[in-house]
């Protein structure tokens, strides 16, 4: 029996409502982001729910919801609201980290601006900033939130060549807050146009100590594979996904499911041709 669309759809929601986890991630559905903002005039939405954990603790995000606006040329606003869940393990082993009760509601909310500063030519990467803002609105007694403003400092790269998309670069997280610690990252990934409607990529991302309130206690490196389905008759509607694991350090798993949306109105400039913008592609390969 075929299964109607918007049932589908519907059932990919709900499993994203009641599911998962907290999002330590870059550029959904990977933990490595890229430096092209979304167009001038242009929109993105997304629902979606995850989980990073380690034996210390789990730590599920979802549902959350994330908006960017292309604001002004080669600058993308960025807002992510989340909800999400700890679950400790109380092993002893991970003392002082992974104890405490398990805990759901708001987590710290993320405020961000992407800036694309130097454009992509046949030899050189387009390169951008993304900085952003962790918000302290989750309860930090509850284990829910950090208690105080903390950043993430990342530059990434990208080159484009032919249907293949490669991504790559990292950043330091500071995080001024008694359990945690400032640490550098580091992601690399490898993506594919495998048709109009599927494109799958493959990426190694790295981290370290993260602090005992965390679920990264220790460094770890991780290779992840994920992509994106467009669904047909719908080119602003994606479904995405990635799942990770741990290939050195602490062992971890990353995994990511959400659906995402794109419009917005082309400004006759750029419909011309801004020569930063020429030949680009937004994040999703649209």
């Amino acid at each position: 029996m075929k299964v109607p669309v918007p049932c589908v759809r519907l059932a990919l929601l709900l499993v994203l409502a009641i599911a998962v986890p907290r999002l330590w991630a870059q550029g959904p559905p990977y933990q490595t982001d890229d430096p092209v903002p979304v167009d001038l005039h242009h929109y993105e939405f997304y629902i979606f729910g995850g989980v990073d954990g380690t034996p210390a603790e789990i730590d599920s995000t979802g549902p959350a919801f994330e908006f960017n606006w292309g604001a002004i040329p080669r600058v993308q606003l960025h807002a992510i609201l989340p909800w999400g869940e700890i679950a400790p393990t109380n092993n002893p082993v991970y003392l002082p980290g992974g104890t405490g009760p398990s805990a759901f509601g708001l987590t710290d909310m993320e405020l961000g601006v992407k800036i694309a500063f130097i454009k992509e030519t046949k030899h050189v990467p387009q390169i951008g900033s993304f900085t952003m803002f962790e918000m302290p609105t989750g309860n930090d007694t509850m284990g829910l939130g950090v208690g105080k403003v903390w950043y993430k400092l990342p530059i990434w790269l990208q080159k484009n060549e032919g249907k293949w998309t490669f991504d790559g670069g990292g950043g330091y997280q500071v995080v001024p807050q008694a359990g945690y610690r400032d640490f550098p990252y580091t992601g690399w990934l490898v993506k594919k146009e495998l048709s109009e409607r599927l494109e799958l990529g493959a990426e190694v991302f790295a981290h370290g100590r993260e602090g005992v309130a965390t679920a990264q206690t220790e460094r770890s490196a991780m290779i992840d594979l994920g992509g994106y389905y467009h669904f047909k008759n719908h080119p602003g509607e994606q479904f995405l996904f990635c799942y990770g694991h741990s290939v050195a350090g602490q062992t971890e798993n990353y995994a990511y499911l959400g659906m995402y949306w794109t419009w917005g109105k082309d400004d006759k400039k750029t419909a011309a041709g801004i020569p930063f913008f020429a030949g680009q592609m937004n994040r999703n390969g649209l």
